[in-house]
């Protein structure tokens, strides 16, 4: 007795089940059949209205298949599930076992978030996912959004959209071939090549992978990321950038280049303030700039640009480290002003250009503006310049004084004037055997040498010089050097790969205070993180099984 009561409880369940699943009729003006037409049908006519779990159909005709627990609504359908949406569309078909619908002929969905018109549309009830096959639009309070294909996810309020992707408001223009975005909170999560441009200043942002805040105008990209700004393109494996406050930080193999100064900036964490007109380059960071057909490239530990095109000043600091084909240089810190073209060197500096080398307590060089070569060099006190001869490694020619002023012409140097208390040391060989022939040393206030590929072809002595010239053997051991002489040819950078730091990237310090990449790019991060983590996870599958057939 038992067991029956328990088989006649569980086919009353299983009948119970099966009762709820069953499309029901509320209301039709007319009931029909036309087995030789539609075989199986109840066909309804005038006023039909239908109810399934929850759902309610409307529409102006119908045929419904009771057995195969599905109809087919034409005529003003409308679709209403609760109070979580409703669809309106000229044709619609629905299978209560699978609830399955599918709609077509001017769809429109209406829920609290946003609206969607499309042509066709497929809602899978159990899921509570709808998809559109082809050229769906949403919009909500902020954005419209269309692309080729899509599905919402009404749960999560999530749209993902695929092929041709655009998200459009008064501010901003987003367009992808994939991308994930949230109706209640206008967040967008790309997954695709995307591009975002302002429709005011026409700045754009562009990535393969990344998020967007449409509220704040935030984005967070990785993947070839790259920031289009009106003089700089900023590239980097990651980039953070808030348009409203006109910041933007950028980390790993980071590129800025200056479209106006002709000026490509490089490293690995990078902070860029648009309304100070400044940018913040560390870890292997390195400013290369045109002269002429030729590049010079400055390393160091930090860069700093700051002001206005026109007007820009350029900073490198610590360790600081130059090459150009023709002159190389190190010191402790450099300053270029783009606007006069003067570069000062400080600390320590020395500059290097084939075998010559030159040394002061500060170096500063000039590049003509108009035709972007060298145009001339001052050495400012304590200038020292040696030049080691090519056939013996124990000969340097020596020019000494207070001061040095120097000419280019073609980006060579041609003329330099050693001014107070020059000396100079000059081991003088014949022109064809190349034999050393003398040693002249000699001292004036001022003494001007003229240079031809880098050789001294001239002398001239502004007031009578003292000095003496001696054949080698009599010339004394002591004096071949000049007090203060050290020769750093070990120094010199031969390549641009000597001027490089290569290495893991290190947060650095400055006066104790460690400098570390924005907070608002790391909650960013973060955030879009989590997200993928979640759509790799949870929503592939989902999205699958929202594709109907």
């Amino acid at each position: 007795m038992k067991h029956f009561f328990l088989l006649i409880s569980l086919l009353f369940s299983i009948v119970s089940f099966s009762q709820t699943k069953q499309i029901k009729i509320l209301s039709t003006q007319l009931s029909t059949a036309d087995e030789e037409k539609y075989p199986g049908a109840t066909i309804l006519i005038g006023n039909v209205k239908m109810l399934h779990e929850g759902a309610v159909l409307e529409c102006k005709r119908a045929l419904l298949y009771k057995k195969e627990n599905l109809f087919k609504a034409l005529g003003e359908v409308v679709i209403e599930q609760g109070d979580s949406i409703i669809q309106y569309s000229d044709f619609a078909t629905y299978n209560g076992n699978t609830k399955m619908a599918k709609s077509w002929g001017n769809v429109e969905i209406n829920d609290k978030e946003m609206k969607l018109s499309t042509d066709t549309l497929y809602f899978d009830r159990k899921e509570q996912v709808l998809f559109y096959p082809n050229n769906g639009t949403i919009r909500d309070k902020k954005n419209t959004l269309k692309s080729n294909k899509g599905t919402y996810y009404l749960k999560d309020k999530k749209f993902s959209a695929r092929t041709n992707v655009t998200v459009v408001n008064p501010e901003n223009n987003l367009e992808s071939n994939h991308l994930d975005y949230y109706t209640n909170s206008n967040l967008a999560y790309l997954y695709g090549p995307s591009t975002v441009t302002n429709l005011k200043d026409s700045t754009k942002v562009y990535a393969e992978r990344g998020f967007y805040d449409t509220n704040t105008d935030v984005s967070y990209f990785v993947k070839n990321a790259k920031l289009f700004l009106k003089e700089r393109t900023v590239l980097a494996d990651s980039l953070y950038y808030d348009k409203r406050n006109g910041f933007a930080s950028a980390t790993n193999r980071i590129k800025v280049i200056d479209t106006v100064q002709k000026m490509i900036a490089k490293g690995n964490y990078a902070e860029l303030y648009e309304l100070k007109d400044s940018l913040y380059i560390i870890d292997n960071a390195v400013a290369i700039t045109v002269l002429d057909k030729d590049s010079m490239y400055v390393a160091g530990d930090k860069i700093l640009l700051t002001g206005k095109p026109e007007k820009r000043i350029a900073r490198v600091y610590n360790n600081v480290k130059i090459f150009k084909s023709d002159l190389q240089g190190k010191c402790d810190s450099i300053h270029t002003n783009q606007e006069t073209g003067l570069t000062r060197m400080f600390k320590n500096p020395i500059l290097w250009s084939q075998n010559s080398q030159i040394t002061g307590d500060s170096i500063q060089f000039l590049v003509d503006k108009e035709t972007n070569k060298l145009d001339s060099l001052k050495v400012i006190r304590n200038a020292f310049m040696i030049q080691k001869d090519s056939l013996a490694d124990d000969i340097y020619n020596q020019i000494k004084g207070r001061k040095i002023r120097g000419k280019f012409k073609d980006n060579d140097l041609r003329i330099m004037l050693v001014k107070g208390n020059a000396e100079s040391l000059y081991y003088n060989r014949n022109e064809q055997s190349l034999k050393l022939e003398t040693i002249t040393k000699e001292t004036s206030s001022d003494i001007e040498f003229t240079l031809e590929n880098n050789e001294i072809i001239q002398t001239q002595y502004f007031k009578k010089p003292e000095g003496k010239t001696f054949p080698p053997s009599e010339f004394p051991e002591e004096e071949k050097k000049f007090k203060g002489f050290i020769w750093r040819g070990d120094e010199q950078p031969l390549s641009v790969e000597d001027i490089l730091v290569r290495g893991k990237f290190k947060i650095p310090t400055n006066s104790g205070r460690k400098i570390v990449p924005n907070k608002e790019a790391q909650k960013a991060k973060e955030k879009f993180k989590k997200e993928v983590y979640k759509k790799e996870k949870l929503d592939e599958p989902l999205l699958k099984k929202s594709r109907v057939k």
